[in-house]
């Protein structure tokens, strides 16, 4: 059903498919829809860098298919540069536009430091392609120094010295950071995922390194450096035990007892230490004083606690349905994976409306917890080790080919993401009226409807495909409907969300969101909620 076209100019190789010419039509659909909102010196730099990695984008599905990449990459999907490079610098505008708008100076440079640092990190992935290609690829490598050249240029002049160290910092981490986790972690990663999860972390990395050494300066809410600590400490973690199990056995009681007690060690002693003297309070006190504050609080998490053990109950039961069955190969179905999604719904929704600020450090430590677990069945570590990789098997898609589980984690950073990005400073003073009331709903709309309704009816329903792809034109239509009831709904209980006659543009966000979701291969509990917040918030 894949609809040949002429590749880009310059190479040789295979043409570019029609799902990958709709996914690029989709993504430019976004930039220019930015462009056209913001419209300064920097969204033409978005729109350049939009044009270079569409070029890029197709050296590295040769480099894959050839096997030439550095790296061993996830072959069940397409590089996904372009989509991937477009997020941060688009996120940045957005965000500079609201911060600008609310007069928070701060912020606003904030949000132009997160566009220029994803312009260079995407930069060096495509210098990265063009490098290793052979032959030389002319065209694509003058295209694409026009379109740095152009960056460059108008980033020097609209950059402070100390900004631009930020940027070459960041850049250097997420170099380092390459090397290491890709090589670590082979097939777990396309590049373009790869992109924008390192990415992520090298900025934040850079962030709690900035914020340490000016902490007698800076005066930030403890609730981002307890996310900046956790993240980072974990990434850190789980490097150190990688590093260290190459020499040793991990699947040993021995092992495990060291893993244990390591893990009592960095967080006592360098994640604690850490966070302590960021928020200058007793880590562990004020946390417990932040969580039972309020009764509304108590109320949530309770709930919450309720609805985690109905997950591990699903988990159970159909790994006893397995054992049951006569098949050893048996997967749970779609339906059976999707049970999550309704359940993160269900969590995810009464925190936005009753606490969001909770909800942001809920999902900071089920995050953590999340990949510790990862850390214990990735290597073995007794004693449950070998039951995790047992009981999580059978939730295995063609997305998990590398030796981590990853989908569960993307789905709660699909979630999360909407209510950690946004500075709350700029949330203030009516600035998320109209659309931009929905901006903390993004991942529960993208991801946990409209994901879920399109796999659901897609694959239930659907006879309609969309060229080139598995999906179906059913599926993508039932999200798009569910979505907008979604959005009704949300009218109707959450009191503080007025739309202010934004329906087109909201129907139009959600319709482009669907359509990505129709034809990328990248994972798209990720990368949706990161398009949907951006429209959003422009």
């Amino acid at each position: 059903m894949t609809r040949e076209h002429a590749p880009p100019a310059s190479g040789n190789g295979a043409p570019l498919s029609g799902s990958v010419l709709a996914e690029a039509a989709v993504v430019f659909a976004v930039v220019l829809s930015i462009h056209a909102a913001v419209w300064d010196r920097y969204s033409w730099c978005a729109v350049a860098l939009a044009v270079q990695a569409f070029y890029v984008q197709y050296k590295w599905d040769r480099l894959l298919q050839q096997g030439s990449a550095v790296f061993q990459f996830r072959m069940s999907a397409n590089s996904g540069l372009l989509p991937a490079s477009v997020v941060m610098p688009l996120l940045g505008l957005v965000m500079k536009e609201r911060c600008q708008s609310v007069g928070n100076p701060y912020f606003e440079r904030f949000g132009i430091v997160v566009a220029a640092t994803g312009m260079a990190v995407a930069l060096f992935s495509s210098v990265l392609a063009l490098g290793i290609s052979r032959p030389v690829p002319t065209n694509t490598c003058v295209i694409s120094g026009l379109a740095g050249g152009v960056i460059i240029y108008i980033m020097k002049h609209s950059l402070s010295v100390g900004e631009v160290i930020e940027v070459l910092e960041v850049l250097l981490i997420f170099v380092y950071l390459n090397m290491i986790l890709l090589y670590l972690l082979p097939r777990c990663f396309t590049p373009g995922e790869a992109l924008l999860v390192l990415g992520g972390i090298s900025f934040m990395l850079n962030q709690l390194i900035k914020r340490s050494l000016t902490v007698v300066e800076s005066q930030g809410d403890p609730v981002d450096f307890f996310l900046l600590v956790v993240v980072v400490g974990m990434v850190l973690m789980g490097i150190f035990f990688s590093t260290l199990f190459v020499f040793m056995d991990s699947g040993t009681w021995a092992s495990s007892i060291f893993f244990h007690l390591m893990t009592c060690v960095l967080g006592l002693g360098v994640v604690l230490p850490w966070l302590h003297r960021l928020i200058r309070k007793n880590p562990l006190l004020w946390l417990l004083q932040f969580l039972f504050q309020t009764e509304t609080r108590i109320y949530l998490l309770v709930y919450w606690s309720l609805l985690a053990t109905l997950a591990c109950l699903v988990v159970l039961y159909q790994n006893a349905k397995r054992s049951s069955s006569e098949s050893k190969k048996h997967q749970a179905p779609t339906i059976a994976r999707k049970y999550f999604h309704f359940i993160v719904v269900a969590t995810y929704i009464p925190g936005i409306i009753f606490d969001r600020t909770l909800l942001y450090v809920a999902a900071t430590i089920c995050l953590a917890v999340f990949i510790f677990l990862e850390y214990v069945r990735y290597f073995r570590i007794k004693p449950l080790g070998h039951t995790l990789r047992s009981l999580l098997s059978l939730f295995l898609d063609e997305r998990d080919s590398g030796p981590l589980i990853l989908t569960h984690i993307y789905l709660l950073l699909g979630m999360s993401l909407p209510i950690w990005l946004v500075p709350r400073p700029c949330t203030q003073k009516g600035s998320l009226g109209g659309a931009r009331a929905l901006v903390p709903y993004a991942g529960v709309l993208a991801v946990g409807v409209g994901d879920t309704v399109a796999s659901i009816f897609g694959s239930t329903m659907g006879e309609i495909h969309w060229p080139g792809t598995k999906k179906t034109f059913e599926g993508t239509m039932t999200s798009i409907f569910a979505q907008i009831i979604s959005v009704a709904l949300i009218l109707i209980f959450d009191s503080g969300v007025d739309l202010n006659y934004s329906y087109a543009w909201i129907l139009g966000s959600i319709s482009i969101v669907s359509l990505l979701e129709a034809y990328t291969t990248q994972i798209d509990n990720l990368l949706l909620p990161l398009y949907l917040l951006i429209l959003l918030m422009a």
